[in-house]
């Protein structure tokens, strides 16, 4: 085999004048094969190959030694690749490293990369490093041997578990060099922490034990199993065969052998005995130790598993008695494999015998109703195709010749590559069903006819509100058609604007507490007139409880609404009555200047002495009138309220004193003045500063002879009327302008209080706070747990210029925009104090303003309220119309009051 070799070599040398060094074989006459080095040297002289010179020497010896470790070393390389095992050298003297090609595979590093400490150490896992670490430094140190087991992270974030061992050797120089192995012990390691879990979880149950029966060693699981404790069971006076019940002892001498023949058993289930004589099911397999008759034994608790499969069976009993009731019968059809499975009452819905198996989709096919066949089909096929699920109404025909309606649900299953598997799904017997919903239509028609001659308003609504049917009466008031008002559900354009918030919570309110109740609103008509009526909402229900519809009639109860308003405007106390959702409700505070208040009112109450009330407006000025009266001689007898600044001023004095029938364009009947509303009582006139001069004069006759006449009348009126007034004017100033009588001031003001700001009283606030706080978040249905210290902060440092109206405010809103249990509000909405120039500034605009609003009044009252034209309030103050109008807009004053 080296011949061509050698011949081609010896020509390349003698063609180019060149040696060589090669080794070659050769067989001697008895066949033996020897291996010959041979050395060659050519001589050249003038340029000309003269001889070549050569050795040859036989290394047979050391060539088949090479070999021989050439071939160990591939087996070496082979069995690390096999047990996950490379080698490794290491000098700590000149930091050395030689890895196999093992190790590397291990590390996951290229062959390129030189092995380092800092490279091993690299690819330890963070948690392993420190006492990676720690061993090379013994090492370095001169400890001769170590075995250490961590963790590498590798770059894609895989874990692996690394065994190292190794040990010193050392030659005659001192010098030093560990050999050693590292293994890959990952898989192992996940197996020991699968089976630690397994154990420490004690679900498994394992004990040890021998051919004769002994138990050596049992886990917690095992004897929570049998309720045996440890020393019952490692014990001569119990022996595993003992915990077997006596039918399945021949079942463990079987098994008992299988072990000895193959050294373990297939898992097999059995029962053993508990300590109190009950049974356990359980399932067990063994595996025999090497070399001895132990062996160890794996123990499953099967009882909840038995206790599923009963209550499974149970259910499976459970749901063909509910299908047999119901009338529902379920199944499953395969487009490729044909019925797969029918429930006992598919059969009898469908009328089939379940002794004939199960049925062909072509026998079934037949069964439906010849009209629904054609429908039918083509639902399937589209169902197939699209792989959807479906739900339809068909009729079959029972072999007897019976007629029966059926309802079919069906879903498709998939498998997980898409393709369709089966449809499963159930039919439902809902003949009767379908007749009670065809009797239902004949008797809701009839009902409808009914309806329609019926001159009420009627309307028919759905259990959730939906528009059903309104008669032809409603329809030819309201110029709709049914279908108009049934398209449009949301809209309530029929219902009056005022109405129509009303209409809608008090129908939804109404529906959720399920019983009959009355709403009273305005309907437009079709000429786009408005007129009352009554709803009576009455709930249908079926016979189990549930609301079907909800009938609706409505009665046209304009004429009784018209009575009543006029019956209205003369109870006029009765509108003024305290809306108790106001501000006030009782007096909050204890601070030294609502106490001197709380005094004088409890002096002044007694007695029958007219009452001035002067303060800043929102500071409770009628609070402290009701207060008065509340403990007055006059508690009850009524307490009538007059918001003098409110009323037009020329009918003022036909509202404080009534008017004859007759007495002006209007004055259809006689009515009642406050003062006769509030006789034996007490009448509180507020913002008294905005009476006109004739009625201040009419007043102050009343203050002094307590008599009146009404207005367009002659005959003289006792009045026994206690007054209390109050104002937030500067009444001397008034009087200085000549706005306000002095003579009806000193008369009015025989008992002065002055009501504090809240400013004044700014110790109040806390309690103020809690006050309205308790109010709104009980209104608003939140709990609120505390208040911000913060907050409250803030409230007692502003000023309170719309003093407790606007704290009153700034909590209401506050409580609607509070989501948790701790009460606190937005700075922003209390602007920043003002500065004592910026005070200055509003101060001087204020009495501007006052002054301003004077005059305008003064004009107007001097032009009997015209603003406009030659002799108009406008040209008499020399501004233009469209600026006095705005202006009067702005103040808020009533120019009818000027009218004559």
């Amino acid at each position: 085999q080296d011949r061509e070799f050698m011949r081609s070599l010896i020509n390349r040398m003698i063609a180019e004048a060149s040696g060589c060094d090669v080794t070659k074989r050769i067989v001697r006459p008895s066949g033996e094969v020897r291996y010959v080095r041979c050395v060659a040297v050519p001589i050249v002289e003038n340029g000309r190959l003269k001889i070549i010179v050569g050795t040859a020497i036989d290394i047979t010896g050391h060539e088949l030694l090479t070999q021989e470790l050439r071939r160990r070393e591939a087996y070496l390389a082979e069995a690390q690749m096999l047990s996950h095992t490379g080698s490794f050298g290491w000098k700590p003297d000149t930091g050395k490293i030689v890895w196999s090609d093992e190790t590397y595979r291990i590390f996951e590093y290229d062959r390129s990369v030189k092995p380092t400490i800092d490279s091993l150490v690299q690819r330890v896992h963070p948690e392993d490093r420190i006492g990676v670490k720690e061993v090379i430094n013994r090492s370095l140190e001169g400890e001769p041997e170590f075995e250490h087991t961590y963790r590498l992270l590798l770059p894609d974030g895989r874990v692996k578990h690394i065994n190292a061992i190794a040990h010193v050797l050392q030659d005659a120089s001192d010098n030093r060099e560990f050999v050693g192995a590292v293994t890959d012990i990952t898989e192992r390691k996940t197996t020991e922490d699968k089976i630690r879990r397994l154990i420490d979880t004690n679900i498994l149950g394992i004990f040890i034990g021998n051919f004769e029966g002994a138990i050596i060693e049992a886990n917690d699981a095992f004897l929570r199993m049998v309720q045996y404790s440890r020393e019952d069971v490692v014990s001569d006076r119990l022996r595993w065969t003992d915990l077997t019940p006596p039918e399945w002892r021949e079942r463990d001498e079987r098994a008992v052998a299988e072990v000895k023949a193959t050294g373990m058993i297939q898992p097999c289930e059995k029962e053993y005995f508990r300590k109190d004589g009950s049974r356990v099911p359980v399932m067990i397999g063994s595996a025999l130790f090497e070399g001895g008759n132990e062996g160890v034994v794996f123990v499953l608790d099967l009882s909840e598993q038995k206790r599923a499969q009963e209550a499974r069976r149970s259910s499976e009993a459970y749901l063909a008695e509910a299908q047999r009731l119901a009338h529902m019968g379920s199944w499953a059809w395969s487009p490729d494999q044909g019925t797969r499975y029918c429930s006992e009452e598919w059969y009898r819905v469908l009328g089939f015998d379940p002794r004939d198996g199960l049925p062909r989709f072509e026998d079934f096919f037949q069964r439906i109703h010849p009209d629904d066949q054609p429908g039918f089909r083509e639902l399937i096929q589209t169902a197939i195709r699209q792989k959807a699920e479906w739900e339809a109404d068909y009729r079959i025909v029972h072999p007897g010749g019976a007629i029966r309606d059926i309802h079919v649900v069906c879903h498709p299953v998939l498998s997980t590559s898409g393709h369709l598997v089966e449809f499963v799904g159930t039919v439902i017997d809902v003949t009767e069903r379908k007749r009670a919903e065809e009797e239902r239509r004949r008797i809701e028609m009839e009902l409808r006819q009914m309806l329609d001659l019926a001159p009420q308003h009627i309307g028919v609504y759905g259990p959730n509100r939906e528009r059903l049917y309104l008669n032809h009466a409603s329809l030819d008031y309201f110029g709709i058609s049914l279908e108009e008002w049934q398209q449009f559900p949301g809209r309530n354009d029929y219902v009056h604007a005022d109405d129509g918030g009303r209409w809608d919570s008090g129908f939804g309110h109404i529906v959720a507490r399920g019983s009959a109740d009355e709403l009273e609103v305005q309907l437009r008509r079709r000429d786009g007139t408005y007129r009352w009526f009554s709803a009576r909402f009455n709930p249908l229900r079926d016979e189990q409880g549930q609301i079907m519809r909800w009938y609706v009639a409505a009665t046209d109860i304009e004429d009784r609404k018209q009575a009543e308003d006029r019956l209205r405007s003369e109870n006029v106390a009765l509108r003024e009555e305290i809306d108790k959702a106001s501000m006030f409700e009782e007096i909050v505070g204890t601070s030294p200047a609502l106490k001197a208040v709380l005094s004088r009112i409890s002096k002044v109450a007694p007695s029958d002495s007219t009452v001035l009330i002067t303060g800043e407006t929102g500071t409770g000025k009628e609070l402290v009138a009701r207060a008065i009266h509340r403990i007055s001689d006059r508690a009850s007898r009524p307490f009538v309220s007059v918001n003098c600044a409110a009323i037009p001023r020329d009918l003022i004095a036909s509202e404080l004193f009534g008017h004859e029938k007759g007495a002006f364009t209007g004055a259809t009947q006689q009515r009642l003045g406050r003062f006769e509303l509030a006789n034996d009582g007490t009448l509180f006139l507020d913002e008294v500063g905005e009476l006109p001069a004739e009625t201040q004069i009419a007043l102050l006759r009343v203050l002094q002879e307590h008599e009146f006449e009404r207005v367009g009348g002659t005959r003289r009126i006792r009045a026994n009327v206690r007054v209390i007034a109050a104002t937030n004017r500067d009444l001397q100033a008034a009087i200085t302008a000549g706005s306000f009588r002095s003579d009806l001031f000193y008369r009015l003001n025989v008992f002065p209080i002055e009501i504090p700001s809240l400013r004044e009283r700014r110790e109040d606030i806390p309690m103020l706070v809690e006050y309205f706080v308790e109010r709104y978040s009980r209104k608003a249905g939140k709990q609120i747990t505390r208040i911000n210290k913060k907050t409250l902060e803030l409230l007692q440092s502003y000023a309170w210029p719309g003093n407790i109206r606007e704290l009153q405010n700034v909590i209401e809103r506050s409580m609607i925009l509070c989501e948790t249990e701790i009460f606190s509000i937005d700075k922003n909405w209390l602007p920043p104090p003002m500065t004592l120039e910026s005070k200055q500034q509003v101060g001087h605009r204020r009495r501007f303003l006052l002054q301003e609003k004077d005059m305008i009044e003064t004009a107007l009252k001097d032009t009997g309220g015209r603003v406009a034209g030659p002799t108009g309030a406008a040209v008499k103050l020399g501004m233009p119309r469209s600026t006095m109008e705005s202006k009067i807009r702005s103040f808020k004053i009533n120019k009818n009051r000027f009218k004559t």
